[in-house]
């Protein structure tokens, strides 16, 4: 071990982080406004990363140009399941929400395997084994573009929370439902345009992440556990926080993979994870209460 291989490693960690951001941003930003806990989050992953091998395989487009296919689909996709399954419990139990949410995410998994199978899709790119080097350091290309279209993917909803009318509208729907309605806001059109947001955030990480990550039936599910733990650290309903929390995760469970053997490697980033909650459950870009 040496200092390029610590120096390598926290780079990787700090780009995949950037995913982690990215799915914890659509996370965090369904629970800011709506307060539902959404467990479907890692299946509309899933289904971004389907949307851009089968964009790949059968159209030939390019993994990050999908992505302006994917924005539309998931979006839309997001925005029928808020309307017709979220809508209707949105003052039910949390268990109620909970229990719809992963029965969503194991209808959108099964459908998978009853339409393509079970078996990894991997999409296989020319420049798959492309590097960028820093002297002894190699950075892989397809993580710098993924890290990359996850950044400005975040600037681009934070931009649009805080910069448009559509932002403000958002925002006050999230701060005080009654008043946004006094107001003139349509509560509801702003729930189902919060949740396509948010599902599309999710599915362009799953596009970002393709290139080199196979796409399989219940591959969320590895991301949106990291994605909540991500949103916690950050705080929850916190854009800022969902993506510098992100990075922080990222770049632990690098250094985990430096100091621990094998699964080991998260243990820093849960630990990190219960300090959190001991000594400030708000998270770090989380409010006062």
């Amino acid at each position: 071990m040496n200092a390029s291989f610590i120096l390598q490693s926290l780079i990787d960690g700090l780009l995949i982080g950037g995913v982690y951001s990215l799915v914890a941003i659509g996370l965090t930003l369904i629970f800011g406004v709506m307060r539902i806990v959404n467990f479907a989050h890692g299946a509309l992953m899933m289904l971004g990363m389907y949307t851009t091998y089968w964009s790949f395989s059968l159209l030939h487009i390019d993994p990050y140009l999908s992505i302006l296919i994917t924005i539309p689909v998931m979006f839309l996709i997001g925005s029928v399941f808020q309307k017709f399954l979220i809508t209707p419990i949105i003052n039910a139990p949390e268990h109620n929400q909970l229990l719809l949410t992963l029965g969503v995410s194991l209808f959108l998994e099964n459908l998978v395997v009853f339409l393509w199978s079970p078996d990894y899709r991997v999409t296989r790119t020319s420049y798959e084994f492309a590097y960028l080097y820093l002297g002894d350091i190699s950075i892989s290309l397809i993580r710098v573009l993924a890290f990359a279209t996850s950044l400005i993917v975040a600037a681009i909803v934070y931009f649009l929370l805080t910069k448009t009318d559509l932002g403000k509208a958002i925002r006050a729907a999230s701060e005080e439902p009654r008043g946004a309605v006094l107001m003139g806001i349509n509560v509801r059109r702003i729930y189902w345009i919060t949740f396509g947001i948010g599902s599309a955030c999710a599915g362009v990480a799953g596009s970002a992440t393709a290139p080199f990550f196979p796409a399989y039936p219940t591959v969320g599910g590895i991301f949106v556990i990291t994605a909540f733990m991500v949103v916690v650290l950050g705080g929850m309903g916190s854009v800022l926080g969902a993506f510098v929390g992100g990075l922080i995760i990222g770049v632990a469970d690098a250094v985990g993979g430096i100091l621990f053997p094998g699964a080991m490697k998260s243990i820093i980033s849960f630990v990190i994870f219960i300090m959190i909650l001991l000594f400030k459950p708000t998270g770090l870009f989380g409010g006062s209460q």
